[in-house]
């Protein structure tokens, strides 16, 4: 279920190789180059930004601090607890809690860290939300398909084989002992769909605990904003277009906030005329269809992450009720190409003509 869920940051900040970065500031009327270049700043804070990979791919954190020391405090602090996470939390990594989780499948329960039960446990809750559309047992039929790496269009009998591994209530928790159970051999649990909203959440945390006032921490389209910009204003984003490479379909001002998109853009390939995408329908291991994209604005960045893949797989109509009765914010374009707006969004979303 891992998935490339792609935003514009609508901010200068290094260019993501699967983001759209488009300037969005106009210069005021008023002010001529030299008077910008001349102009006092409105306050004393610093901007500080960095990218590295990690997770499987660019990941950019940018920190608002009173000063440069502070402001690269908390872009270090930021990139070490992503690491840290990775760590404990990726399936390629043979070392990680999950790996040994896997590879222990239908033997015993295996001990984990305490992020990394929190993280299973916020899973298995966005799934029954979703009514199972968000899956972390999904991992064998993201192995058969392998997109991108190695597309591969599994036959009726690989997907009825796989089928018998991917349920989520076969993952037991013990909370007491705080251990993982995979009930059956074969099982593999895949946090994709999660993984980088929980790091980027984490992130900011820590981020925070160092000094820094604001800041954006970027995880492929995953993003994690606290505070606000060095001059005072919001963090500026915007949400890719699905099907205009490089075009922008809506801009959002966001402030303490998470806001995360799972698409059928990224992560895909064609076949014989049709799209085939990396975000599997748990009911058939094959593509969902309903939607084109998924924005997800939500308080904690873990929510969004699932919520935004687990409610591409319900589709606009249910998953509009579920943001709804949630009372988070939600852009959902459908199959067809039409876009929906939650409530709580309708005043914040500027469509881009």
């Amino acid at each position: 279920m891992r998935r490339h869920a792609v935003f514009a940051l609508l901010i200068c900040l290094p260019v993501l190789a699967s983001c759209a970065i488009v300037p969005w500031f106009k210069r005021t009327p008023q002010q001529t180059p030299m008077q910008e270049a001349t102009a006092k700043p409105a306050t004393a804070s610093v901007t500080a930004k960095r990218a590295q990979v990690l997770m499987g791919t660019m990941v950019e954190i940018t920190a608002v601090a009173p000063n440069e020391i502070l402001a690269q405090a908390a872009l270090s602090a930021g990139f070490r607890e992503i690491r840290r996470l990775e760590a404990l939390l990726s399936t390629w990594i043979k070392t990680s809690e999950l790996s040994m989780v896997n590879q222990a499948a239908g033997q015993e329960p295996v001990g984990v860290s305490e992020e990394t039960f929190a993280l299973l446990k916020r899973a298995l809750e966005v799934a029954d939300y979703t009514e199972g559309g968000f899956n972390i047992a999904i991992g064998p039929a993201v192995r058969l398909w392998n997109i991108p790496e190695a597309p591969h269009i599994p036959s009726d009998m690989e997907l009825e084989i796989a089928a018998q591994y991917v349920d989520y209530h076969n993952i037991h928790l013990n909370p007491t002992r705080r251990t993982v159970l995979l009930e059956k051999p074969g099982m593999k649990i895949d946090v994709g769909g999660i993984g980088k909203g929980f790091a980027a959440e984490k992130a900011a945390a820590v981020m925070r605990e160092v000094g820094a006032t604001g800041g954006l921490v970027a995880v492929s389209g995953d993003f994690r904003v606290f505070g606000k910009r060095a001059d005072g204003t919001a963090w500026p984003i915007g949400i890719r277009h699905p099907r205009r490479d490089g075009a922008i379909l809506a801009t959002l001002d966001s402030t303490d906030e998470a806001v995360s998109t799972s698409g059928d853009y990224e992560r895909f390939f064609i076949k014989g005329g049709i799209r085939f995408h990396h975000i599997l329908d748990p009911e058939t291991l094959k593509p969902a269809r309903l939607c084109q994209s998924v924005t997800v604005v939500a308080p904690d960045a873990t929510w969004a992450d699932a919520l935004a893949t687990g409610l591409f797989v319900m589709g606009p109509v249910k998953g509009m009720v579920l943001i709804e009765r949630l009372g988070f914010g939600a852009v959902i374009v459908d199959a067809q190409g039409g876009v929906s707006i939650s409530s709580r969004l309708h005043n914040r979303v500027r469509m881009v003509p």
